[in-house]
């Protein structure tokens, strides 16, 4: 209930409500875009300012592994599991979204962990840049795979996808800003902290709260479109992250995370991509159905994270992992 009452979750409440009432209640684009890049700069630069303290440690090249292993195994077994049931075009974007992860949800998790002191590692934002790539390449050589099996002559229709599409993934101006704040952080140290202290931290909170306005706006509209999924699809949106959270918690008790560290490595396991993934798949794999893994993506699990899920995933982390 606690997590409830925080500024930033209320506001994400009232925007799904506004959007549910269908309010005339929006935030210009262009206002969400800057919104969306100060928080990637302020999360980058209280990354660097924390590795610039702690330096490259055992703990942070562990995490930093886990990250990688969670970011190609949950792509691959998301796929395996919903091809069953979907196409491989869907299912591959499908697993893709799910196997990316969600900014947002990983900001709100650490203003949550700052709000309960709960320490984690600056590296942690490291591990989501690690975590954002690997799945939207995995989806486009699956994809290639099935045209490959259907007969479809790619090599004719659509030469040489995947180096443009690694491009894309790995030069996202978003994701690039990210790991330029925090190179700063790095470089600049404790008198850059001093510095941008009125920048990255004082403004942080209201502006986290800001955006996650306009996110439940924007989740109250992408609600509307479950109610024409499968069931299987809605038992998936919910139970795939709780499955990710689980792995991800286990990895970190074998590589001795510690508390904070590990309820980061469950909240980007379970998260799931609706800007990143979705943008590269819908020109990677036109093929693929975005009302689906947008809708699940946005609609549902983004929500259920942001409301339930990080609360639980940090209370199991306690929990299992201990003081």
């Amino acid at each position: 209930m606690q997590s409830f009452l925080d500024p930033a979750v209320l506001f994400f409440v009232f925007g799904i409500l506004a959007g549910a009432l269908r309010s005339n209640l929006e935030i210009p684009p262009q206002i969400a875009r800057f919104l969306s890049l100060y928080l990637l700069m302020a999360l980058g630069l209280k990354g660097g300012f924390a590795l610039a303290q702690s330096g490259l440690t055992t703990q942070v090249s562990i995490s930093l592994g886990l990250a990688l292993l969670l970011a190609v195994s949950v792509p691959g077994l998301g796929y395996v599991v919903l091809r069953r049931w979907l196409s491989g075009f869907d299912a591959a974007a499908i697993a893709a979204t799910y196997g990316s992860v969600s900014a947002v949800t990983f900001i709100t998790a650490v203003q949550y962990l700052d709000t309960h002191s709960i320490t984690f590692g600056g590296h942690m934002a490291a591990a989501m840049a690690l975590m954002e790539s690997p799945a939207i390449i995995m989806a486009v050589l699956l994809a290639n795979l099935v045209r490959r099996r259907q007969g479809v002559a790619t090599a004719v229709a659509n030469p040489g996808p995947l180096p443009k599409v690694m491009h894309e993934a790995l030069t996202d101006g978003a994701q690039l800003l990210l790991i330029g704040a925090m190179l700063v952080g790095v470089l600049s140290g404790e008198s850059g902290k001093a510095a941008m202290q009125p920048f990255a931290g004082d403004l942080f909170k209201g502006m986290l709260a800001f955006f996650l306005l306009d996110m439940g706006l924007l989740a109250a509209r992408n609600m509307a479109g479950l109610r024409s999924q499968p069931p299987l699809l809605i038992a998936y949106a919910i139970g795939a992250p709780l499955l990710h959270a689980s792995m991800a918690l286990g990895l970190s008790v074998l590589g001795g995370l510690s508390q904070g560290n590990a309820a980061l490595l469950m909240v980007l396991a379970a998260s799931a991509s609706y800007i990143a993934v979705p943008a590269v798949v819908r020109h990677a794999i036109p093929e693929a159905n975005p009302s689906l893994y947008f809708g699940m993506s946005l609609g549902l699990t983004f929500p259920l994270n942001i409301l339930l899920g990080i609360p639980l995933y940090v209370s199991v982390a306690q929990r299992v992992i201990g003081g």
